[in-house]
């Protein structure tokens, strides 16, 4: 599968989002910077097939097909849009997923989950006060277990703190796995992954740590 997002912009003047080019596909993992507090989502919806751009065109495979887009990629973590409910424990929410995923929905099932991830110690504590890497993984993993996801696009990991070469980690693996992967961060978790300072930039780049993962 590819994804391809070419000069996409969104609202009056491109103030949500300024022309973007972008490509995602099976078995890679793209970065792509924004910052401001409503461009990350902005772009995520528009990836995920949730939003409909203002100018340029999204294709899947070379064509325009939203139905197609929504269906195959997940949208994870985006705030207010798809982020979990902080207060809410994590079984629970392992549980939510799980019904999400067409599987068995109970807590014991959702148990089974956090002990092949090694996270059964979060069950019982509010999904916001887990640690970030296990956050993202979890989430990553969960929305994998959709019927027809090809990809996920994960929206500002960045902003919940922790080590950006953990949930980066986490994304190359499910790209490992096949899954294209488009992950949206911040220009300071972006440098610490590059190793490098990333100088002043537009308001959306697509980074260099673009992987082919086999």
């Amino acid at each position: 599968m590819r994804v391809a997002l070419t000069d996409v912009s969104k609202g009056r003047g491109d103030d949500a989002l300024q022309p973007v080019t972008l490509e995602l596909s099976s078995g890679s993992v793209t970065l792509a910077r924004a910052e401001t507090q409503q461009r990350p989502t902005v772009l995520g919806l528009l990836a995920a097939g949730r939003m409909h751009a203002d100018t340029g065109v999204i294709t899947i495979d070379g064509a325009v097909d939203p139905g197609r887009q929504r269906a195959a990629l997940a949208l994870v973590d985006a705030p207010v849009v798809s982020e979990p409910a902080p207060h809410v424990s994590t079984l629970a929410i392992v549980e939510e997923e799980l019904m999400f995923a067409g599987r068995t929905a109970t807590p014991a099932a959702a148990r089974r989950v956090l002990e092949t991830l090694g996270m059964t110690r979060w069950a019982r504590t509010p999904f916001g006060n887990i640690d970030p890497a296990d956050r993202i993984v979890l989430l990553l993993e969960l929305a994998a277990l959709r019927p027809g996801v090809e990809g996920v696009v994960l929206v500002s990991p960045d902003r919940h703190g922790g080590d950006p070469d953990a949930w980066w980690e986490a994304a190359r693996g499910l790209a490992r796995r096949g899954l294209a992967v488009l992950v949206i961060a911040g220009d300071a978790a972006a440098a610490a992954i590059a190793g490098t300072t990333v100088a002043a930039t537009p308001d959306v780049v697509v980074d260099s740590l673009v992987e082919a993962l086999a």
